[in-house]
């Protein structure tokens, strides 16, 4: 029974691990300006990235679970070295990204508590590194993610119905899309690069990996949970969208990027005393359900940015575990030491910018490696044994996924002309 339990708890872990991860302080601001450019067609843009996003993420997690190997370690059975390739990459992208995490969690602490943004980097440093100072590291995880998950979702299902969004023409355009092609297409990409790159898609399968659900009698369990997190991060995701079309719907040429430009369509009050927000999610709060939605903002903003901080440690360390037996010794060590770099970065660096713009062509990159080797291993009868069987329909449509997402990487190489 109480393997059972364990079972349980970890299952529903990896779900919301996987989910909240994809579902960040990037997430939330991308939601925001792509919502205020696109209107109710960005359901359009959710509906195609998430079914993406669940093709990459079954093919992924039933390989892993059903072999027991970890990424990086079917990649260099693959082709020897491809998994150090493969690890050193996804480590050098959560480590940037968790840069931006530590900084999301500061703007949370600053929009909620008006704490200045290095106290604000300091103390998400600290609860991150507080939890993984426990023996019982991984459960705690699992509770943690799984309760700020449901606070996120509670929080902004309550300002949705605030702010009343035209839930019928959101429907008919996430179908039926009215806003240039070109637009919706720049969107999906970016959020193809921030929801399923990177370690994001790896998180809830070595989560599983680790508490010993693998294997072929594990197979279902492991499909549910896949399936289980699709649709967290689907409900956040398309909740978050309504409650900010909303507010872009009732006050037509609002400008959630820059709040200076808002005179004459939103309340003197919030013109002049609310133009420094930095943030548009937390400004679409405001302006939508005033002065307690700002705040419940920056609270969705500390609940958005600690899952990933664990999340993005927890699965960077799980990669390097292979480069030497003294890191899976002392993981939970080399996880308090990557988020106290990534807190500390963030602390030297401020907004880092150019390391988010490396980031986000690291993770562009990432994707379409971490799924071709997956789909390559699912027909590698040495490595799944004799009797696995990869479902067609999953394997062309994967196939078809990962050549999205190498244009995405491709695309996303020209951003790192802007480092220099």
């Amino acid at each position: 029974m109480n393997n059972q339990k364990f079972n349980r708890s970890a299952l529903i872990g990896a779900a919301f691990l996987m989910a909240t991860s994809a579902s960040g302080p990037g997430f939330l601001i991308q939601t925001a300006v792509f919502t205020n450019r696109l209107g109710s067609s960005f359901g359009f843009v959710i509906f195609v990235s998430l079914l993406m996003s669940a093709i990459a993420q079954l093919n992924i997690w039933r390989v892993l679970c059903y072999s027991g190997r970890r990424g990086q370690d079917i990649a260099n059975e693959l082709l020897n070295g491809l998994g150090y390739f493969m690890a050193a990459l996804i480590a050098l992208g959560g480590l940037v990204f968790n840069i931006g995490n530590v900084g999301g969690g500061a703007l949370g602490f600053n929009t909620l508590f008006g704490f200045p943004d290095k106290i604000g980097c300091i103390l998400s440093g600290l609860l991150g590194i507080v939890i993984f100072l426990s023996k019982q590291t991984k459960s705690i995880v699992d509770q943690v993610v799984k309760y700020l998950g449901a606070m996120m979702i509670i929080i902004i299902m309550i300002v949705m119905f605030i702010t009343k969004p035209p839930i019928s023409d959101a429907v008919k355009n996430t179908f039926i899309p009215t806003a240039d092609i070109n637009n919706m297409f720049q969107a999906i990409l970016t959020l193809m690069g921030g929801t399923v790159g990177g370690y994001i898609c790896f998180s809830g399968a070595h989560r599983l990996i680790d508490a010993g659900v693998t294997g072929k009698n594990k197979l279902g369990e492991v499909n549910r949970s896949s399936v289980m997190g699709i649709i967290i991060a689907g409900v956040i995701r398309v909740l978050l969208f309504l409650a900010i079309l909303g507010v872009v719907t009732r006050l037509t040429g609002i400008n959630l990027s820059n709040p200076a430009e808002n005179n004459g369509i939103v309340s003197d009050e919030l013109s002049s005393g609310y133009t420094g927000i930095s943030n548009p999610a937390a400004y679409a709060f405001l302006v939508g359900a005033g002065n307690i939605a700002y705040r419940f903002a920056g609270l969705v903003l500390l609940c958005a940015s600690l899952p990933p901080i664990l999340g993005a440690a927890y699965t960077s360390v799980s990669f390097l575990k292979t480069l030497s037996p003294s890191i899976e010794k002392n993981e939970n060590l080399w996880i308090i030491g990557f988020i106290a770099v990534s807190t500390l970065m963030m602390i030297v660096l401020g907004g880092a910018a150019k390391l988010l713009v490396l980031a986000g062509a690291l993770n562009g990159l990432i994707l379409p490696i971490s799924l071709g080797v997956c789909l390559a291993a699912s027909k590698n009868k040495k490595i799944m044994g004799e009797d696995y069987e990869h479902p067609t329909w999953l394997f062309v449509l994967g196939i078809i996924v990962t050549i999205i997402a190498a244009y995405v990487g491709i695309t996303s190489l020209s951003s790192l002309t802007n480092l220099f």
